[in-house]
């Protein structure tokens, strides 16, 4: 392999940093009690418009995540919230594949992308940035969709509302129920 080295040692300030920022975040956790947000929206299905839920059944829903990592980024989670994919039963891990499963078909229907990432974030050394609710990720992706943008600018851009992105997937749930 001939692999270059890209150096970043700012990146070790950083790491040095996680530690501290996980106690801090431990501090205001005690006291804000409340439940996570995505616990939160399992709990408030009557504002399912306002927090971008797409799709909801007996045991989790599909929502649009508001830190995308491309257009039209699914995050998909089980109502009950646990923070291992093996803390949950063979049941409940089979219900949160099918609603992985639907958010695919929903992404492939409304956006046609070229690939989809399917991924899960265990623990927040793995990047999870709810590790107390496991959820799921489908990503849509396209061939250069990652750019100087990300590169240079540290930033992404999404070309499309949330909330108009979140009335598609809706519509396209709408047709695949009535398919079948």
């Amino acid at each position: 392999m001939n692999r270059e080295n890209l150096w970043a040692p700012w990146r070790m300030a950083y790491l040095r940093d996680l530690d501290r920022r996980a106690e801090e975040r431990r501090d205001r956790a005690t006291v804000d009690a409340s439940p996570c947000f995505l616990s939160a929206y399992w709990a408030a299905p009557d504002r399912d418009v306002e927090h971008l839920v797409v799709h909801r059944d007996a045991h989790g829903m599909i929502l649009l995540n508001r830190y995308p990592y491309a257009n039209g980024h699914l995050l998909v989670a089980l109502g009950e919230p646990r923070g291992r994919l093996l803390d949950y039963d063979d049941g409940q891990r089979a219900a949160l594949w099918s609603l992985v499963d639907h958010a695919t078909r929903l992404v492939e229907a409304t956006l046609h992308p070229q690939g989809v990432n399917i991924g899960v974030n265990q623990g927040a050394a793995a990047g999870a940035g709810v590790p107390e609710h496991l959820h799921a990720h489908v990503v849509p992706r396209w061939a250069g969709d990652t750019n100087f943008m990300s590169v240079v600018g540290d930033l992404r851009v999404i070309p499309e509302a949330l909330e108009s992105m979140a009335a598609q997937y809706r519509e396209a749930a709408l047709a695949l129920r009535s398919e079948g």
